[in-house]
C-alpha cells in the first residue's frame, strides 16, 4: 500500500504503454493497464506442459513485423479467473520479468487466448501496485522500450 505522500513520486504511466517480458525474450509488446483487473494476462495459444513444473506455449505474431514465438517459463499454478464479460476460466499462470519506463520486476501472469481483444498484454492492478500512477487520458508516455 502506498501512502498519499509517496504518490506524487511514483511514475506516471497511460493506458496504454509498451513493455517488454525480456525472460520470454519479448523486446516490445503492447499493453494495456487495467487497474480494474485483478491479475495480468498474455496472449498464447498451444499451451502445454513440460513435466511437472514448466509450460510451453506460442505467442502468435502482433504487429506488422514480428513473427511467432514459443516460449518457456515454469508454472506457478492454475486459478479461476472472471473476465470483463463474468465468464470463468481455469487459466495457468506463470512467472516472469516485466519492463516498462528503466523499471524491471517479477509480476504473475496467466495464459489465455486474447485473439479477440486489441492488445496482447493485459496488466492489471496486482503488477502494478505500489509502482506507478495511471494518467487514463495519456498513451504511451513512455514510448518504446529499448534493450
Amino acid at each position: 500500500m502506498v501512502d498519499a505522500d509517496n504518490t506524487a513520486q511514483l511514475p506516471v504511466l497511460g493506458w496504454r504503454e509498451w513493455f517488454a517480458l525480456p525472460e520470454l525474450g519479448i523486446v516490445q509488446i503492447k499493453g494495456k493497464l487495467d487497474s480494474g483487473a485483478r491479475s495480468s494476462c498474455l496472449h498464447s495459444t498451444a499451451v502445454e506442459r513440460l513435466g511437472y513444473a514448466y509450460l510451453r506455449f506460442r505467442l502468435p505474431p502482433s504487429g506488422k513485423t514480428a513473427r511467432e514465438r514459443w516460449c518457456q517459463a515454469p508454472l506457478l499454478g492454475y486459478r479461476w479467473v472472471t473476465d470483463s464479460g463474468g465468464h470463468r476460466e481455469l487459466r495457468p499462470f506463470i512467472r516472469t520479468a516485466l519492463a516498462v519506463a528503466g523499471e524491471r520486476w517479477p509480476v504473475e501472469i496467466s495464459l489465455t487466448a486474447r485473439e479477440t481483444m486489441r492488445f496482447p498484454l493485459l496488466i492489471g492492478r496486482n503488477a502494478l501496485a505500489g509502482r506507478f500512477l495511471i494518467d487514463p487520458e495519456q498513451s504511451y508516455r513512455c514510448g518504446r522500450h529499448r534493450p
